[in-house]
């Protein structure tokens, strides 16, 4: 977004790449949701972001007709606040749009139900580490619905709006639903991918996330790490060069998990991305025919977590709604939506027993018992100067 005079604006808002009420000026993931957001700029000028759609332009709009503009946005903006009797801001990850879309309208009418007050759940979606910096630095989430726990781990530490126990608060460990990591190939597995040792072959473009910026990414670096250890009988010299030489197929990291997605399915780079199995399955819902999942030996058991971020949840007053909403996840409504939308719920039996009978059995790790925890592999793994720092060679 770039202002070029004091009376003219010249506005470029990509959804997929500029932030839903993020400081600063880098590009991230993010959708706008319900609510048209409103800015004001140091010169006075107003100026707004339509919901969800392609890039919108807005050329050379006078001073005046801008802030005409931004007034009766500002008045919709009113009429949507006063419909909602509360609005929580639910931050989350890269893939889950499509998830929370589902239970927020099913948690929305229950809410109605029993209280007799209107909710407005509005999401911002990016990758997992991105968004656990953005709450650190500001954004004001009620609820962090991210990748995996070590993410919230960093805002407990970093800002202090919840406590560091906050995982002991809900079942499971605060994680109302798994996943894993699988491979995606193209219709008819033309490079002939059967697991992790066909990803470091010479001439197979691998599609994967930065593990830096993307909690999916760090799955998948950890995934194809278990493999290695498995292979090599922990032999580290030889993971290392194994997973070096994986990465060095990488002909592009995007900054989530979606991103990547888009890269492989849509711009049609790569023949192989490494994905969480939800996301596999929804490409090949979107893309009938066109793609084919590949189950690994071995993979991780990826248990992305949940947390109420009580600082800002008190300071806007919504913490007995945003309390609900985290525990709805974990009813057999909120279950059978999960595994709808190709995520492993906790409690199978309240599921379509055709949504179970789709996920193949795998020989799964964990991040406790291969690698100590995440505090540990976040440390060790993705910190700076760490693992992955030493082994990439863009």
């Amino acid at each position: 977004m770039t202002f070029n005079s004091s009376d003219l604006i010249e506005i470029k808002v990509d959804f997929e790449e500029f932030p839903l009420h993020m400081p600063g000026p880098e590009s991230r993931r993010h959708e706008w949701r319900r609510v048209p957001t409103v800015t004001q700029t140091p010169n006075g000028q107003v100026v707004s972001y339509r919901q969800r759609g392609p890039i919108m332009t807005l050329d050379t709009l006078t001073k005046k007709t801008a802030l005409l503009l931004g007034a009766l946005l500002l008045l919709i903006a009113s009429a949507f606040e006063v419909c909602a009797d509360t609005t929580l801001l639910n931050v989350s990850y890269d893939p889950t749009r499509e998830l929370y879309e589902a239970v927020n309208k099913e948690f929305a009418a229950d809410w109605k139900a029993k209280t007799g007050e209107t909710v407005d759940i509005r999401q911002s979606h990016g990758g997992s580490g991105k968004q656990a910096r953005a709450v650190v630095d500001g954004l004001a989430a009620d609820v962090v619905t991210l990748a995996l726990a070590g993410d919230i781990d960093q805002i407990a530490a970093l800002s202090g709006k919840l406590p560091l126990s906050w995982q002991k608060r809900l079942p499971y460990n605060s994680s109302p639903y798994t996943s894993t990591i699988t491979l995606l190939v193209r219709k008819g597995n033309p490079k002939g991918v059967k697991d992790w040792d066909d990803l470091v072959k010479p001439g197979v473009s691998v599609i994967t996330p930065n593990p830096k910026t993307s909690g999916g990414a760090r799955w998948n670096f950890l995934a194809a790490w278990a493999y290695a250890d498995k292979k090599f009988g922990g032999d580290q010299a030889k993971i290392r060069e194994f997973i070096g030489t994986l990465y060095k197929n990488v002909p592009v990291l995007d900054s989530g998990a979606r991103g990547s997605t888009t890269t492989f399915a849509q711009r049609g780079l790569g023949d192989v991305l490494i994905s969480w199995e939800n996301e596999a399955y929804l490409v090949q819902k979107q893309f009938p025919g066109e793609f084919e999942i590949v189950t690994p030996s071995v993979s991780i058991l990826a248990e992305p977590p949940v947390a109420l971020v009580d600082a800002n949840a008190d300071n806007n007053g919504t913490r007995k709604v945003a309390e609900a909403y985290l525990k709805f996840l974990y009813t057999p409504v909120a279950q059978k939506i999960i595994a709808a939308n190709f995520y492993r719920p906790r409690d199978p039996s309240a599921a379509d027993p055709k949504d179970i009978a789709r996920f193949p059995k795998i020989e799964l790790v964990t991040i406790d018992g291969k690698f100590g925890g995440w505090r540990k592999a976040q440390k060790l793994y993705f910190g700076d100067g760490g693992i992955f720092d030493q082994i990439y060679r863009p």
